[in-house]
């Protein structure tokens, strides 16, 4: 059998290039499947045919189309409950996403923006106590979110670049309901006034936007000017923390547009 390798060999390329599959073309020659699976995979390599899987492409290295609408909206996950990490077990590095059990239509949404935005990549979901990291891996995570950089977003600037603010100022929604889905909520406030001399409780829905990092409060308080969303910084002791939506016809706008986490 080894003296006739250069000629079996030739007959399964010609059977392989015809059109056989591998099985039959090694039950057909007596030769060992991996054998012949390892000969179509040099010949087409030969032959300038990619043997293996479609090269991911980037829409800042490659030209590649951008979906500008889930990219604004998840740009926002990620300043809000997102990182980017390189693990040693592997040699792309992933976007983590962070989504708490009790939103599974985030988890959801979060997932849709990343398989739209990295239609080529890897997409999963890892679970942990109480929430699943939704993940994505791409060598080009750095190209997609340069604001990605050592140490905790609070405690370094964080700024968009000229590219990622067009994306942002043509869909503010998008990017106001990704930083309310992270970072965000909307609640049912309370109080109680006497009328009439008659004591009486008012509830009343609010938004409210909580990060430690001034850049990305001010981020999300651009947004809401962009769509005419009234808005006020409330404090948590003496350090603003919070970006406040209360008034009634902004609310009805953030509910229109936003919604209760669902």
């Amino acid at each position: 059998m080894r003296s006739h390798d250069t000629e079996v060999r030739q007959q399964a390329i010609v059977r392989l290039r015809a059109g056989a599959k591998n099985a039959d073309v090694a039950r057909a020659l007596n030769v060992p499947l991996g054998t012949v699976s390892y000969w179509r995979h040099r010949d087409r390599a030969q032959r300038g045919e990619c043997p293996g899987r479609h090269q991911p492409q980037c829409p800042r290295c490659d030209g590649c189309a951008l979906d500008p609408a889930a990219y604004s909206y998840l740009l926002a996950l990620y300043l809000g409950d997102g990182h980017i990490i390189q693990c040693s077990a592997h040699r792309v590095p992933s976007l983590m996403i962070t989504c708490d059990d009790n939103w599974p239509g985030l988890m959801d949404d979060c997932e849709a923006a990343m398989r739209t935005v990295f239609p080529d990549n890897s997409v999963c979901r890892v679970s942990r106590t109480g929430c699943h990291n939704v993940k994505v891996y791409s060598k080009h995570l750095w190209c997609m979110f340069p604001q990605h950089g050592p140490g905790k977003k609070h405690e370094r600037r964080i700024e968009l670049e000229p590219w990622q603010r067009r994306i942002v100022d043509a869909h503010p929604w998008e990017f106001i309901r990704g930083l309310v889905h992270s970072d965000g909520c909307r609640i049912t406030n309370w109080t109680v006034r006497t009328v009439g001399g008659e004591r009486k409780r008012y509830e009343y829905p609010r938004y409210f936007f909580t990060n430690k990092s001034a850049d990305i409060r001010g981020l999300y308080a651009a947004a809401l000017d962009r769509v005419g969303v009234e808005w006020r910084v409330t404090r948590r002791g003496s350090e603003p923390y919070h970006v406040s939506v209360a008034q009634r016809a902004s609310v009805a706008l953030m509910d229109q547009h936003i919604g209760p986490k669902h």
